[in-house]
């Protein structure tokens, strides 16, 4: 704290009795003292005495119990009483409201950071042959019957054997954990009876959230034990071979714009956590659309997100970070720069740099879009691939070769930034918007149960409900629905780049329509095993099992779509439905729907461990979109095979592993939204 004249410690024992101690020193503006026999267990929290002049800034007052921002963990919830605030309600602009916070707001935890991660096995899988898994750990237990009841909706149930099981059957790599840093749930929706399920409101980038633990469901926790928790669920997944990624949320806290209140950064140091309007240093800049901006020109706060960001790597052991909002994390005066300090400290970092980094591309600031901006190390959520698969799977016109872009990992985002395909973190669906089973089930967002009115959340979804809004009864309708989603999870786990899967959707999860269940920590979100759907799940494993055993769909390099090595052998090539290679005027077509994509396996630049370059057998994608089935003329090449067996239909939910075969030149029918491969038998 650059502004504090004082700072106590606050260590309070058993009973909630407060005992004040008075830090001896600063350090360049960091304020320390040595107390000892403070064991772990002890609650303790600091009071900072300091300006309150809110127009420069200002905002300290000692009424108020502060976080420590480096705190392991954090135990308990704000209760929303006046005396969290810095102001009376009647009175926003007037004195500090000087009541003391402390019986309303959580408390830090000391910790025994040992943890014996003897036999820890991490999984380090290549990017490129990454499954990712986005779940949350509390939606995804809740109601398994195989996760016992004490245990569900915590780390340990998502460590229970049941679940990892499930994750192993699936066959993904890692799981993408929506946000576990220590979060607040926000007064409106208290008072609405509902709760911030998601965790996009953070207030502990050290502390694993503490209602996440099956102890202290279980009354019998002792203190930090989410800590340890969390260990022993990471230990379980890595003996898996399941990697653990963290959705993390460095851009804004739960301290919320200057009606908001005082927790931690914002009474320790407000003006140097936080960007503030220069023309009026109360109000808070926000590029978020949750109230404020970290200050990320600022080299504290910098030290406090490299600082976290090492320790979940190298003390909690996870394998890579999803960073939530990541444009903002790049603005260093007003615009996103690429250059930015924030990337400068991740590309130099020894520990950092060599985990996987996947950014939100995208803010709600001027300028805040920037798909394919992020520096070489990073990954991105690839929005155009979502938007452009749903739009052509909906039947869209014009679609053709932004749909074959997408296909093949986006070089036309990533290529000139010296990235690869594994850039592209390809998504059809995520946390935020409809699941699948209502991105086919619904044209309009249904979030009533927000208590919003409806009018939250996105209102254009490129959804289509193929005639019926919502569940329907006529089996023509759920027959295309069903079609669809085996199309969508095709065209995700058939493309080159990163895969992710919205946790649920391989069974047909259901929000009934919510495209922003934020809030809903009740049967909306949960995962409802009873109702999963069988067919669809055995249909997504073996498409995953499909791109694990196939390496040409998982490359590791562009596609060239010229001749190999001198040769006359493409390593890509784009048919039309009449078996010719598709031409410059084919692609502007703007009513073509149909596509035949053939993949090359023996012209794989990937080596394997030993040097040697990858083989792997070649393939034959028929897409069509349109309404009507389409007739398809096998390439008669050849070298690219003579003869053919169909491994996929997305009319037949069967993945066909003894398939018809086809000579080349031979015709081969697609029904209407359907896709097809075929697989080139060797002689």
């Amino acid at each position: 704290s650059e502004v504090a004249e004082r700072v106590e410690l606050c260590l309070f024992d058993e009973s909630g009795a407060e005992t004040r101690v008075d830090l001896p020193e600063v350090t360049a503006f960091c304020w320390h003292g040595y107390v000892p026999d403070v064991e772990p267990g002890r609650r303790y929290g600091f009071r900072v005495h300091g300006p309150w002049a809110p127009e420069q800034g200002a905002r300290c007052h000692p009424s108020k119990l502060l976080l420590d921002p480096y705190a392991k963990a954090i135990e308990g919830g704000v209760e929303w009483n006046e005396a969290v605030f810095p102001y009376r309600f009647g009175d926003p602009d007037g004195p500090p409201n000087e009541t003391d916070s402390a019986p309303f707001v959580p408390r830090s935890v000391v910790v025994d950071p040992y943890f014996d991660w003897t036999g820890d096995h991490i999984p380090r899988v290549p990017m490129h042959e990454s499954v990712i898994y986005e779940v949350h750990v509390k939606g995804f237990t809740m109601r398994h019957p195989d996760v016992p009841l004490e245990l569900r909706g915590t780390y340990a149930g998502l460590a229970h054997p049941a679940a990892i099981r499930y994750l192993k059957r699936l066959g993904i790599t890692a799981v993408e954990l929506m946000p576990v840093h220590q979060f607040v749930h926000d007064g409106h929706l208290v008072e609405r009876g509902l709760r911030n399920y998601w965790g996009y409101n953070s207030i502990g980038y050290f502390a694993p959230h503490d209602e996440y633990s099956a102890a202290r469901r279980s009354g019998a926790r002792t203190a930090g034990s989410q800590v340890q928790e969390f260990k022993q669920m990471v230990r379980a997944l890595h003996a898996e071979g399941i990697e653990v990624i963290l959705d993390v949320v460095y851009n804004h806290t739960a301290e919320g714009n200057h009606m908001g209140p005082v927790l931690a950064f914002k009474g320790l140091d407000n003006a140097a956590y936080y960007r503030l309007v220069p023309e009026d240093r109360r109000y808070y800049m926000d590029y978020t659309g949750t109230g404020n901006s970290l200050n990320m020109r600022h080299p504290n706060v910098l030290q406090l997100i490299m600082d976290s960001l090492r320790y979940w790597v190298q003390e909690m052991r996870v394998d890579g970070f999803r960073f939530d909002l990541a444009a903002t994390l790049a603005r260093e005066l007003h615009d996103v720069d690429r250059l930015s300090a924030f990337f400068d400290l991740i590309q130099q970092d020894p520990v950092v740099r060599r985990v996987k980094l996947i950014a939100e591309p995208w803010d709600v600031g001027e300028g805040g879009y920037q798909v394919g901006n992020f520096p070489p190390l990073w990954s991105e959520w690839n929005g155009k691939y979502r938007d452009t698969v749903r739009d052509y799977w909906r039947g869209e016109e014009g679609k053709l070769d932004e749909f074959a872009y997408r296909l093949t990992g986006s070089s036309d985002l990533y290529a000139l930034t010296g990235r690869r395909p594994s850039a592209s973190i390809n998504f059809v669906t995520a946390h935020d918007g409809f699941t699948l089973e209502d991105l086919v089930s619904y044209n309009e967002k249904h979030n009533e149960a927000n208590g919003e009115e409806n009018r939250d959340g996105e209102s254009h979804n490129r959804s289509w409900n193929h005639g019926v809004e919502g569940p329907a009864d006529d089996p023509e309708v759920r027959k295309l629905r069903n079609r669809q989603k085996r199309n969508f999870f095709t065209t995700l786990l058939l493309s080159q780049g990163i895969p992710m899967i919205l946790g649920g959707d391989e069974i047909g999860r259901t929000q009934r329509g919510n495209n922003n269940a934020y809030c809903q920590d009740n049967e909306i979100s949960w995962f409802d095993w009873g109702s999963a759907d069988r067919s669809l799940h055995r249909f997504v494993s073996g498409l995953i099992a499909c791109r694990r055993e196939h390496p040409v769909f998982r490359r590791r390099r562009w596609f060239l779509g010229s001749p190999v090595r001198g040769r006359e052998e493409h390593d890509i090539a784009w048919l039309r439905p009449d078996g010719q290679e598709m031409t410059d005027e084919n692609w502007q077509h703007g009513f073509a729907k149909s596509l035949c994509v053939f993949l090359n396996g023996q012209a794989i630049p990937n080596l394997d461990a030993r040097g040697e370059r990858v083989v792997d057998d070649s393939f034959c994608i028929l897409f069509n979109a349109h309404h009507d089935a389409v007739s398809f003329r096998l390439p008669q090449r050849p070298e690219w095979g003579e003869r053919w067996i169909k491994v996929l239909d997305t009319a037949d939910p069967r993945l066909r592993e003894n398939g018809e075969e086809h000579a080349s030149g031979e015709e081969v029918r697609v029904e209407g939204r359907a896709v097809v491969m075929l697989k080139a038998l060797t002689p």
